[in-house]
């Protein structure tokens, strides 16, 4: 039943790119040039296709043509699909080029600054297991967009999937040493009349650390704001203030000496770091990749 099904409504490859290439352009002329046709094959492409389905995809308005509401809906959806087998075929390249291949979704500053200068450790001890590494955010389907593995910060709370936690978020304030001489910051005192820098997401944690250092309760406290932790990082270093950042994302600059700790009060959010896997599957290259992560912390 369902091969009877396939036959009568699924159109080939062929036909599917022929109409997604005319509905992203909405001209037949401009998706012929696009895939190497003639107008005519986009053209019977098209009409197979609304043969298939039963509706018609374009209206012709002059000497254009413009979807159809149903052939707006199909079109937006199969440039996800297309896109999506595009990845696949690019995967399934890369793993028969490699042996095996993991598709990693990682916060980018925690790629950027933590997992990618790590890597060339993993790739050592497993020589035959190849990265992907794609930056996301927010929580998603692993399964739909086939991620092996994802980096998550925040609570425990990505639906449908496995979390294994690997660390805490710990915060310490960091300054240029010019900026500590310029500001005779000797301490946590020091930065409560120093210019700091904020990350919008984080408005207290300021607050917070002083608390922590012992300062008591201080008002809100002035200074530069920035949504993202390698502009903190950027700014601390360049001498605009002292940031207040995760300790893990400055390995280098505090081992150099572009930054230095003020004082030595860690703060301990409410956040932890998870490592997040599909439920129910088999992987032992993610196996490895796991506890290759769990030993680096």
């Amino acid at each position: 039943m369902v091969d009877r099904f396939a036959r009568r409504f699924l159109p080939s490859f062929s036909v599917l790119r022929s109409f997604a290439s005319a509905a992203r352009h909405q001209s037949f002329t401009l998706a012929a040039e696009e895939l190497n046709l003639t107008q005519s094959a986009v053209s019977r492409h098209i009409r197979d296709m609304e043969s298939a389905l039963g509706f018609s995809l374009f209206r012709r308005v002059g000497r254009r043509v413009v979807l159809t509401p149903a052939g707006k809906n199909l079109a937006d959806a199969l440039e996800d699909d297309l896109s999506r087998i595009t990845q696949t075929l690019h995967r399934a390249i890369a793993a028969g080029m490699s042996g095996a291949t993991l598709n990693v979704a990682s916060l980018p500053t925690f790629a950027s600054r933590w997992l990618i200068p790590r890597l060339p450790g993993f790739e050592k001890a497993h020589p035959g297991i190849g990265i992907n590494l794609t930056a996301r955010i927010n929580p998603f389907d692993l399964a739909h967009e086939r991620f092996d593995v994802a980096i998550h910060f925040g609570r425990d709370n990505w639906p449908d999937a496995q979390l294994t936690k690997f660390c805490d978020e710990e915060m310490i304030a960091v300054a240029s040493p010019q900026f500590i001489e310029a500001n005779r910051v000797d301490g946590p005192e020091g930065l409560l009349e120093a210019p700091l820098l904020h990350l919008q997401s984080r408005p207290g944690a300021w607050g917070d650390w002083m608390h922590e250092a012992g300062l008591g309760e201080v008002p809100a406290l002035p200074g530069k704001q920035f949504d993202q932790f390698t502009m903190v990082i950027a700014g601390a270093a360049a001498g605009l203030g002292a940031g207040l950042v995760p300790a893990y994302l400055i390995e280098e600059e505090l081992r150099s000496g572009v930054l230095v700790q003020v004082g030595d009060t860690a703060l301990k959010t409410q956040n932890s770091y998870f490592i997040v896997r599909p439920l129910g599957v088999d992987n032992p290259s993610a196996d490895a990749f796991v506890t290759w992560i769990l030993a680096q912390v």
